[in-house]
C-alpha cells in the first residue's frame, strides 16, 4: 500500500494509510479546507461577539443600546442558540452570555449561571 498523501510505500501495519503524521495531517487539512474556512470565519464572529458581551456586561446583567453594540462590531446574526423562557422572553445566547432585544433600541445582556 502507498501513502495517500505522498505516494511513498508504507511500511508497517496493513491498514495504515499514511507513512507518517505529517502526511496524515496534510491530507486531512486538504480534505477539510473548504469547510474549515467557513467554520473558522463563523467561529471568529462568535468569539468577537462573545468578547464584546463580556466587556460590556460587567455586572452580570446590563442594559445597553443596540447601536453601542453595533459600534463595537457586534454581529446580531451570529449566536449559538435561542432560549425561550416560560414567560415568552426570547434570549439569543453565545455560549453562556445571552441577550434579549428590548424596545427603543435597547438590549439586555445576561450571563447564564449554570
Amino acid at each position: 500500500m502507498n501513502c495517500l498523501e505522498c505516494g511513498e510505500k508504507i511500511i508497517g501495519r496493513t491498514d495504515k494509510k499514511f507513512c507518517n503524521d505529517a502526511c496524515r495531517n496534510a491530507y486531512n487539512n486538504k480534505q477539510n479546507k473548504d469547510s474549515n474556512n467557513l467554520m473558522r470565519n463563523i467561529n471568529n464572529k462568535l468569539r468577537k461577539n462573545y468578547r464584546i458581551l463580556v466587556e460590556v456586561n460587567t455586572d452580570g446583567k446590563t442594559k445597553v443600546t443596540k447601536s453601542k453594540l453595533d459600534s463595537f462590531g457586534f454581529d446580531f446574526d451570529y449566536f449559538t442558540n435561542i432560549k425561550i423562557y416560560k414567560n415568552g422572553s426570547e434570549y439569543r445566547f453565545i455560549y453562556d452570555y445571552g441577550y434579549k432585544l428590548l424596545e427603543d433600541d435597547y438590549v439586555l445582556i445576561v450571563k447564564n449561571q449554570a
